[in-house]
């Protein structure tokens, strides 16, 4: 059996020292330095041979991290495995105390399309380290060459046109590599999509927008705000949506990690990991329908089932907690409210109740303990470490 992990870890604004990402926002030396340290020793944590970066805006300082990394790897290992000399070098703890340096791993970074360069007006991008190498060139996915149209049909008794949505661009890019794990290429995608945020428009002539002047409190314009947030996250999910379904029509396994900005049981993410089929088809009324008899066939609900699952991801948290006493993982804390933005999805190829399964997940970390919700006046706050939690998927695939 070959056995691999993946992680998707949001490092919360990486960008080398004196470097005005946002408005106003750079790190000190001693902050960069601060930073560089607590990512590394959390890569290292986490010791998955997958990972999928968000909020990168420099390949360098990245690059930094993971080498330091390396290095502590490697002084980790120099400790605590035994050479062969040692009559004990073959106990099984001292596989599970080893920990593999990224020294030759392959780096993919997807920089964002929307990104000049201009201090505090930085666009982050991500990134995808992989210790198996990739197979082909990454693909990034930010400027859309057919634009994504949705237009919105009249209600029933209204005519004329009711309108569209158009998105020529992605908020940050999506990062797609095929990754060689044994016998097997899974296609892995990895993405940032929009966040809950407002989106407001600053007019013509203006320095900002109306609804950022907190001393005048525009409640509708900001609700507003968070509807085209909404709107843009889900087309965003659509995008990716089909990216994953072209995979998956093409026979390729495929894994969806980053951060989602959502819940699993938020549209967007639903939108992502598609459909669930519904119980009995045979319940229901045929789309063709000419009298109240006129249902699915049991050969068409078999049929349909099948299409529906055939594409559908499955969330790697979810699987976990179905199999384990747990009852609680977060990635986020924020105002009160502790939920996984963070996800990793996978296809059925992986699902422990799918006959033709290539493998498995065995475990599922969440390394979390750095969150605190800032929300809270005795809450301590560290704007420097990360304001996500990591997590890591442990597979396991069938020779």
């Amino acid at each position: 059996m070959t056995e691999f992990t993946i992680g998707s870890f949001n490092v919360k604004n990486l960008i080398g020292p004196d470097k005005e990402y946002y408005k106003f926002q750079t790190y000190t030396p001693e902050e960069y330095a601060w930073k560089e340290d607590w990512l590394a020793d959390q890569l290292l944590t986490m010791d998955a041979d997958i990972v999928g970066f968000q909020e990168i805006f420099e390949e360098e300082p990245l690059r930094a991290v993971i080498d330091e990394a390396s290095r502590r790897a490697e002084i980790l290992n120099a400790a605590s495995v035994p050479d062969k000399s040692k009559r004990y070098h073959r106990k099984v703890i001292f596989r599970k105390l080893s920990v593999e340096p990224y020294a030759g791993a392959a780096l993919a970074f997807a920089p964002n399309a929307a990104d000049d360069g201009t201090p505090g007006k930085r666009r982050p991008g991500l990134a995808i380290l992989s210790r198996l190498g990739f197979v082909g060139e990454p693909e990034i996915i930010q400027d859309l060459a057919q634009p994504l149209t949705i237009p919105f049909s009249p209600l029933r008794g209204l005519e004329g046109d009711a309108g569209q949505f158009t998105l020529r661009r992605l908020s940050r890019p999506i990062l797609k590599v095929r990754v060689p794990v044994g016998e097997q290429i899974i296609t892995v995608f990895n993405c940032h999509l929009k966040s809950k945020l407002g989106e407001y428009i600053t007019p013509e002539g203006a320095e900002y927008a109306p609804e950022a002047d907190l001393t005048h409190y525009d409640p509708i314009g900001r609700a507003m705000g968070s509807l085209r947030a909404a709107i843009r996250r889900m087309a965003e999910a659509w995008v990716l949506r089909a990216l994953i379904v072209d995979e998956l029509n093409a026979g390729h396994p495929v894994m969806v990690m980053g951060d989602f900005n959502d819940g699993e049981h938020a549209v967007s993410s639903e939108i992502i990991a598609g459909e669930a089929p519904f119980k009995n088809y045979q319940w229901m009324l045929r789309h063709d329908a000419q009298n109240a008899g006129d249902r699915y066939s049991e050969e068409e609900h078999r049929q349909i089932t099948e299409d529906v699952e055939a594409v559908r991801l499955h969330s790697a948290e979810k699987m976990f907690v179905r199999k384990s006493a747990r009852d609680m993982v977060y990635t986020s804390a924020f105002g009160g409210v502790f939920e996984s933005i963070d996800q990793i999805y996978m296809s059925r190829h992986f699902h422990p109740d799918h006959d033709a399964r290539l493998g498995e997940m065995t475990y599922f970390s969440a390394l979390n303990d750095h969150l605190t919700d800032g929300s809270h006046p005795e809450a301590p706050y560290n704007k420097l470490a990360s304001d996500h939690g990591q997590i890591v998927a442990h597979m396991r695939l069938h020779d």
